[in-house]
């Protein structure tokens, strides 16, 4: 996708003037940005924006770089699950695309559309996989396919505020599964954190070094895996003692049973993206209200 628009392809997209979109930039209807030349540009992440929360829709994706029927079918996320499913089983690129697209510009929230629509998807496969009638190479191909997908989703989020609080967050050492700590970096991100995702397979020390570092209000632990449970219990419970009263702690993740839970703290413990979300709007708050005391 192209990061930057002029007036006229956003006018081409939506099938709308040029006259008319100058003016909405100039009436700060759509945040513009300048050149020096003093031409102007729109991000696209701002575009969609505006689509998201005015009538007008696009018509011609591809200017945009988007799949050519983005935004011209109605997804009922009930029924994307279940698309997004036979989609990623055959590898379709383009399809899975189309459906988280034309999910985000319906207004669905990206944590709904991880919770609903991506871990469903990844729970029946893995289903198909125990009954044979799917490969684990279907699996891990859907891993990237939709990882690509959300990095590009990545570019449709507008820039959190300048005064946003911090986050960052990972997977620790022996734990490659990546995917579910980018859901969280973009689902906090689109409640206007400033969310960093370090990554996964992260030695303790390397995450206590960037929380040392950084001193970020929330530091989420996504938990896919452990190889060692005694060891995690140690190490991470170190991480805890040493930021926890200072940073809020927030875990979850399936390898996190419950006899590991009890031995662990944390500011919360999140069975899904959308309980991860409130618990982040919450602390939003909270910190916004201190901040103007």
């Amino acid at each position: 996708m192209n990061e930057f628009l002029t007036p006229k392809q956003v006018a081409r997209a939506i099938q709308a003037s040029e006259s008319s979109v100058k003016r909405w930039c100039d009436k700060g209807i759509i945040p513009t940005i300048y050149t020096a030349g003093g031409h102007r540009r729109i991000a696209i992440s701002d575009l969609i924006e505006f689509l998201r929360s005015s009538k007008h829709e696009i018509v011609r994706p591809e200017v945009l770089g988007l799949p050519a029927t983005t935004g011209q079918t109605i997804r009922v996320i009930d029924r994307a699950a279940s698309q997004l499913t036979e989609a990623l089983l055959l590898g379709d690129e383009e399809q899975c695309r189309q459906i988280v697209l034309d999910l985000y510009l319906a207004e669905h929230s990206i944590s709904s559309i991880c919770d609903l629509v991506f871990a469903k998807a990844f729970a029946t496969i893995g289903d198909r996989w125990k009954c044979g009638d799917a490969e684990v190479y279907q699996e891990r191909r859907g891993c990237e396919l939709i990882l690509r997908v959300l990095h590009e989703l990545r570019t449709l989020i507008p820039t959190h505020p300048a005064e946003a609080p911090l986050a960052i967050g990972g997977a620790a050492e022996g734990d490659q599964y990546s995917m579910a700590t980018t859901m969280v970096e973009l689902v906090l991100r689109d409640i206007k954190w400033n969310a960093v995702s370090l990554g996964a397979n992260l030695p303790f020390e390397t995450l206590a070094a960037a929380i040392k570092q950084h001193r970020p209000k929330l530091f989420w632990l996504s938990v896919s895996h452990i190889p060692d449970e005694t060891q995690f219990i140690r190490e991470y419970s170190e991480l805890y003692d040493e930021f926890g009263l200072d940073v809020a702690f927030v875990v979850g993740g399936r390898a996190l049973h419950e006899p590991i839970r009890q031995q662990i703290q944390y500011a919360a413990f999140c069975d899904n993206i959308r309980h991860l979300e409130a618990f982040a709007q919450t602390l939003l708050s909270a910190t916004g209200k201190q901040s103007t005391t």
